[in-house]
């Protein structure tokens, strides 16, 4: 949500939001059960399974929509996910491309193909858009989903985060989080910068929090 020029409404609705982010600690390699409960506790939502996810969109998590999960999906990111054999930047490309198909994937249930990159005020609470509390928790059910079928293997889940401060020019702004085992480095997923279809941002986790 950086860079949303803020009246009053916009900034109590930008306050709650990240609310839900600073409620996360930024601990290193979380487990599955402490990652959701970071993403999802304060949403009332259940965190993801192989057959099911809840999709957020309309800012906020303002509305939801029930993703049933197949089996040509989990073979569909098998394949993609296979490209990331041999390291762990090749891993974080394959997830950047199944980010991009998740991308659609989801908008057959939220309605959302064709939101737009960096959603600001002026579609807020439009059901299909999504602020950056919608793509952190979808990216991060997205990366649960990789992670319980056995998908990543030079990296982990760790809970969202949060940058920026209501009351600084800086506007708050949320994101998926990886963290490679190796060298412990966190990764930024970043989904609310990219367009219907493409594929998220990925940076490091130091450099997202310096970025605009």
């Amino acid at each position: 949500m950086a860079g949303i020029g803020m009246n009053s409404g916009t900034r109590a609705a930008l306050a709650l939001a990240f609310s839900l982010v600073a409620a996360a600690p930024a601990a290193a390699g979380q487990d599955a059960a402490a990652v959701a409960a970071a993403a999802y506790g304060e949403l009332s939502i259940s965190p993801p399974t192989p057959s099911f996810m809840t999709v957020c969109h309309g800012f906020g998590c303002q509305y939801r929509a029930e993703l049933g999960l197949t089996p040509a999906d989990h073979a569909t990111l098998k394949k993609l996910m296979a490209g990331g054999s041999g390291s762990a930047a090749k891993e974080r490309q394959a997830v950047a491309a199944a980010g991009a198909w998740f991308d659609k994937r989801i908008a057959q249930v939220a309605g959302t193909a064709g939101h737009v990159a960096r959603a600001n005020r002026e579609y807020m609470y439009d059901k299909r858009q999504f602020d950056c509390i919608d793509t952190s928790r979808n990216t991060t059910s997205l990366l649960l989903l990789l992670q319980e079928l056995g998908l990543l293997h030079y990296h982990t889940v760790d809970a969202p985060q949060a940058r920026g401060h209501i009351f600084d020019l800086k506007a708050p702004h949320a994101t998926a989080v990886l963290l490679e085992k190796e060298t412990g480095v966190k990764w930024s997923v970043d989904a609310w910068t990219r367009a219907y279809g493409q594929a998220p941002e990925i940076m490091t986790l130091d450099r997202w929090m310096e970025s605009d």
